[in-house]
């Protein structure tokens, strides 16, 4: 697993927050205290999921309203479709994001 810090200031409260890791645009999400990272492009419409907020665990497009997991990335019921998730890191000095190396040449590409 490849860790890359996570360059950008983040809140004490719980967020919903575009980070560019490496020229690459994810969201991250803070919810219920725990800490997520997911692509920032919906699969049903291309909205950008980090202008979304969380309801009951799932993070809500804002286009259209569709739903996705956020501890599985798994879409709603009846949408079919799922959102890449990467693993998050906390450490003293900060948050990292975990990048095996055929995600790094999938999201770099």
């Amino acid at each position: 697993m490849n860790w890359v810090k996570i360059e950008e200031k983040i809140p004490d409260h719980d967020f919903v927050l575009q980070v560019t890791v490496r020229g690459k645009k994810l969201c991250l999400v803070k919810n219920e205290g725990e800490f997520y990272l997911v692509q920032n492009s919906c699969p049903h419409a291309g909205g950008t999921l980090s202008g979304g907020w969380c309801k009951n665990g799932h993070l809500i497009c804002p286009v259209h309203r569709w739903e996705y997991s956020l501890k599985t990335g798994r879409g709603a019921e009846g949408q079919g479709d799922y959102i890449d998730r990467y693993p998050v890191e906390i450490r003293p000095d900060g948050i990292y994001a975990g990048f095996k190396e055929s995600w790094l040449k999938k999201l770099w590409r």
